[in-house]
């Protein structure tokens, strides 16, 4: 089996949808070892319910430092799920290879420092793009800057708004998220 750590922000609805992919075995070999999450959030609530191990982690001079000696020996993969802290490039070094991400929008464009949920979507829209989607991605120092592992998109429509596309980049990640997560874990 396969251990891997998932660091969230937010309510937990990709790390619901990698539980019941591992649950489910379209994620193959795998188990969560650790929940860990920068702020009070729902999502601790969603592992708990699922009898995985939790941590809360506040952001502070100190994140890294803890965020690090956090993370269990025997993960083999550290997985992003709508977490919004910045990584330090140290944290990110040590992990290369090893750690991922999903972003809300079609990597290269849209991705960087403030690029999150609705700026993102609100980028798209002003910029006229004609498609949009999700991003799967290893992460390095630089933010969003890694290696795509998947990606998946949808035709932005002329009357889609921030909220409506958030909804069609949900889909994607709950699509593309578990394949990409089996694929780097099962190489």
């Amino acid at each position: 089996m396969k251990n891997i750590t998932i660091l969230i922000s937010g309510s937990g609805t990709n790390l619901q949808r990698i539980i019941d992919c591992i649950d489910n075995g379209e994620i193959r070999n795998a188990k969560m070892n650790l929940v860990i999450a920068d702020r009070e959030c729902f999502g601790l609530e969603r592992a708990e319910k699922h009898n995985i191990q939790t941590q809360l982690i506040k952001r502070g001079r100190d994140f890294s430092e803890n965020l690090e000696k956090a993370i269990p020996e025997n993960t083999d993969l550290i997985v992003l799920a709508g977490f919004l802290s910045i990584l330090k490039p140290e944290f990110c070094q040590k992990w290369e290879g090893k750690i991922i991400n999903i972003h809300p929008a079609l990597l290269p464009k849209f991705g960087g420092k403030g690029m999150w949920g609705h700026h993102v979507h609100n980028a798209v829209i002003e910029a006229g793009e004609k498609e949009s989607g999700a991003t799967v991605h290893f992460v390095t120092s630089g933010i969003d800057e890694g290696e795509i592992i998947m990606q998946g998109k949808f035709n932005v429509d002329e009357n889609d708004t921030a909220e409506t596309l958030a909804q069609k980049v949900h889909q994607i990640e709950y699509d593309i998220f578990p394949k990409a997560i089996d694929l780097v874990l099962n190489k």
